[in-house]
């Protein structure tokens, strides 16, 4: 019998008919994937294959998590002789893949398989160490059903031709040649042809490099030869521990173990909230290889830590008494420009995405990160991590608005959901280093939001003081709105509370210290650092007379109440340049226009990243996209000079990878501005279609040779009598059609429409110079 789940109790409600999985005959096959390594392509692919050049039927389903890549995708594919109108997932299945082994410990994948059907494993184990490397549990459903195990090491693979973490090819071959669907020298054909149609705008390089992982999958395979006594196996690889938290296993858990259908109702808050900081508790471990950091060649720039897009590598700084119970593992270094304190730089070995960002921008003469196996760096780091992270904050005195001082300061958003090596989150990790024990954040759809607040967990998270960023989702069309309207909120409630601090002021005339505590906070209310401290005394004081019996006791306890006001807030609107130069771009302008203390960060991919690549107003000329696949026609709007004619409103361009300095110091300029700002951050997209281990790199490149500039608007300067314009892009130096033809998004337009392409690779270059050359008229440099 098959059951239907009931919400309201969690129990399951017995149905007497039996369903069959599928027509007699029909192949079922289920592919446990990583979002991004091409599982599901591959496995659309081969559905079309199948259904293309034979007489069978066909059927697919992909099933996916909310991450942007690296979460679990599920494939679901049926083939048979017989119409197939089974419109539920496989529970019964002939062949079963798993192509990341982490998910050996994570995800039941064999419960459904068939007594004598196939498992394939991707991994980088020989068969004599699978009796180490699985789960006893998963070895007990291996021999007890007599399936025909087989192992690939498709990564290693993938990467000697060339391919990365891109598996897929490999692991199609060796689908092919298993489940015998059809002769393996018929899908060889099919498949080489697939690759010819998909990626041909790609190049030839690609297509050869994908025709040759087909031609080394065979000769990877290997079948496990596993012994009977599997069957009553009690040993094997230790599960993964789990928190001891309750949300975490009433809630969080069920859902990543893909067990959230049997939840009820009841087990979540009627008013959708959720608790911050839960990401912490995955521990996902999808990485091939993390990085090591190698002691004697650290220079301690810190800037590993800034551009790490999921914050797992993060520099300690700690006194050696404080470091006294260290693990034996855990070494240090006497810190540069600390006396007294020493220095480490720790990664986190579950969390990390194996991106190699850190390592790339490593600017040490020999590189003090270098990318290990991630088994090699658990078995080392892991507990060096859990101690790391069980650290107070460094009590050592550090300038918060330098690169290397940001860094020492706690990120309160960590381990998302984004893409490995994303450009954007690197951006958000900042401005909550910065600012993230006040910040109210209104965040628009898109990948930003995803990656931001994707059920079941939430990479927002809080320091040790219980303080960390608030944080909620509106649409495209109106999230500048939503978040100015957090602004007025806040505002008014500070405006009555500023009224009753005021009156209490009054009330405290014979109390000296009481009297002082008021006229502090009331003086300070609009200084960050000064209404935290003028906070701490005004709360203290009224604790020391609350309830005492006076005249004011009824007017402390609603300013208590309201003690969440009592600091400035720092306001926060977030999201792509689809919502700002586009659908929300109206509702932006009139947030800007109207004067308040709010600050915008747009997160500029120059297209629709989060659905597939569509082209927007800040996609520029000559960028293939959706909705512009010969190229798009017109240039990029020009954001930051519309927000600039106002002439009240603080605008920069920046660049992480190009000029990490100038980007801390626009973000604390326009946070310090009384008034509205905007940040327009270069982040590049796997759309762009680069390793994205090079995200970094790209950026710099593009700031190199005048793709895109670097300046900062500053309203207040003018006040002063200075050029609030200063630009601080360099003279370009670059190639500009050697950065632009090394990302897909352009060079693909030279294979589809070669007619065309170099006149507007022409006319993109001779923009983005008129752009550089207008803005050095701003600044005074002609």
């Amino acid at each position: 019998t098959v059951g239907i789940n009931d919400d309201v109790t969690g129990t399951s409600l017995p149905i007497d008919e039996k369903i069959d999985a599928a027509p007699a005959g029909a192949i079922c096959c289920k592919f446990y994937g990583l979002g991004s390594d091409g599982t599901v392509g591959a496995n659309k692919n081969s559905i079309k294959i199948i259904g293309d050049h034979t007489d069978k039927y066909a059927q697919a389903y992909f099933a996916y998590d909310s991450k942007k890549s690296g979460g679990i995708t599920i494939s679901h594919l049926r083939f048979g002789d017989k119409p197939i109108q089974s419109s539920y997932l496989i529970d019964s299945a002939d062949f079963i893949a798993c192509h990341n082994p982490s998910y050996v410990l994570r995800y039941d994948m064999l419960s459904d398989a068939k007594d004598g059907s196939i498992f394939l494993l991707n991994s980088i184990w020989t068969p004599e160490e699978m009796d180490e490397k699985l789960p006893a549990e998963m070895k007990r459903v291996i021999a007890s059903k007599k399936l025909r195990f087989y192992t690939i090491d498709a990564q290693a693979i993938a990467a000697k031709i060339g391919l990365g973490n891109r598996t897929n090819t490999v692991m199609q071959a060796a689908f092919f040649k298993l489940a015998n669907v059809i002769p393996y020298e018929d899908a060889e054909k099919y498949m080489k042809d697939a690759i010819k149609y998909t990626y041909g705008k790609k190049g030839d390089a690609v297509v050869n490099m994908n025709c040759a992982a087909i031609d080394n999958a065979i000769s990877g395979l290997v079948e496990v030869k596993y012994p009977a006594d599997w069957a009553k196996a009690t040993t094997g690889a230790a599960p993964i521990p789990l928190a001891d938290d309750d949300y975490f296993l009433k809630v969080i858990n069920p859902i990543l173990a893909q067990k959230g259908d049997e939840l009820p109702v009841s087990a979540f808050n009627a008013d959708g909230s959720v608790p911050t900081g839960t990401t912490k508790f995955e521990k996902r471990g999808v990485a091939v290889a993390v990085p090591q950091w190698i002691k004697d060649n650290c220079i301690q720039c810190n800037k590993c830590s800034i551009v790490c897009p999921h914050a797992t590598i993060r520099p300690v700084l700690k006194t050696a008494e404080e470091l006294k119970d260290k693990p034996a593992g855990f070494e240090t270094k006497p810190a540069i420009g600390f006396k007294g304190y020493e220095y480490r730089m720790q990664v986190s070995p579950y969390d990390c995405l194996g991106c190699k960002s850190c390592v790339n921008v490593c600017p040490a003469k020999e590189k003090a990160l270098v990318m290990k196996p991630i088994d090699e760096m658990i078995a080392a780091e892991a507990a060096n991590w859990d101690y790391a992270a069980s650290l107070s904050d460094t009590s050592a005195t550090y300038n918060k608005s330098t690169v290397k001082g940001s860094q020492f300061s706690r990120p309160l958003f960590e381990f998302s959901g984004a893409c490995a090596g994303c450009g954007e989150t690197p951006y958000v990790k900042l401005i909550t280093q910065l600012f993230g024990d006040r910040m109210v954040v209104a965040n628009a759809t898109g990948c930003s939001s995803i990656y931001g607040g994707s059920a079941p967990t939430c990479p927002y998270t809080k320091n040790e003081k219980g303080h960390g960023p608030a944080w909620a989702n509106s649409l495209f069309e109106d999230n500048a709105e939503f978040g100015y309207g957090m602004n007025l909120a806040y505002k008014q409630r500070r405006d009555l509370l500023a009224a009753q601090i005021e009156k209490l002021e009054e009330m405290f005339a014979e109390w000296p210290e009481g009297k002082a505590a008021c006229r502090e906070w009331l003086d300070n209310k609009d200084d960050a650092e000064g209404s935290k401290i003028a906070s701490e005394k005004l709360l203290a004081a009224i604790e020391s007379c609350k309830d005492c019996g006076c005249d004011a006791d009824a007017l402390e306890k609603e300013i208590y109440k309201n003690k969440d006001c009592l600091v400035k807030k720092s306001i926060w609107i977030f999201g792509g340049d689809g919502w700002a130069y586009d659908i929300g771009y109206g509702g932006l302008d009139h947030v800007i226009a109207m004067g308040e203390d709010v600050n915008i960060l747009v997160l500029d991919t120059e297209v629709y990243s989060n659905t597939g690549g569509q082209a927007s107003k800040s996609t520029p000329t000559g960028a293939v996209a959706k909705f512009a696949a010969a190229g798009k026609a017109v240039k990029k709007k020009d954001l930051g000079m519309m927000a600039m004619s106002y002439g009240y409103v603080y605008v920069a361009q920046v660049s992480m990878g190009a000029n990490d300095a100038q980007c801390v110091k626009a973000i604390a300029e326009a946070e310090a501005y009384k008034g509205p700002s905007i940040i327009i951050a270069y982040a590049p997209c796997i759309n762009h279609g680069i390793k994205m281990e090079n995200s970094m790199l790209e950026m710099k490149k593009a700031v190199d040779c005048g793709y895109w500039q670097l300046y900062r608007y500053n309203p207040d300067l003018a006040l002063k009598g200075e050029n609030a314009f200063i630009l601080d892009s360099k003279e370009p130096t670059g190639d500009f059609k050697e950065f632009i033809l090394g990302e897909t998004r352009y060079a693909s337009l030279r294979k589809t429409h070669p007619d065309v392409a170099d006149k507007l690779f022409d006319a993109n270059e001779a923009q983005a110079k008129a752009r550089l050359e207008g803005y050095k008229r701003l600044a005074g440099k002609e």
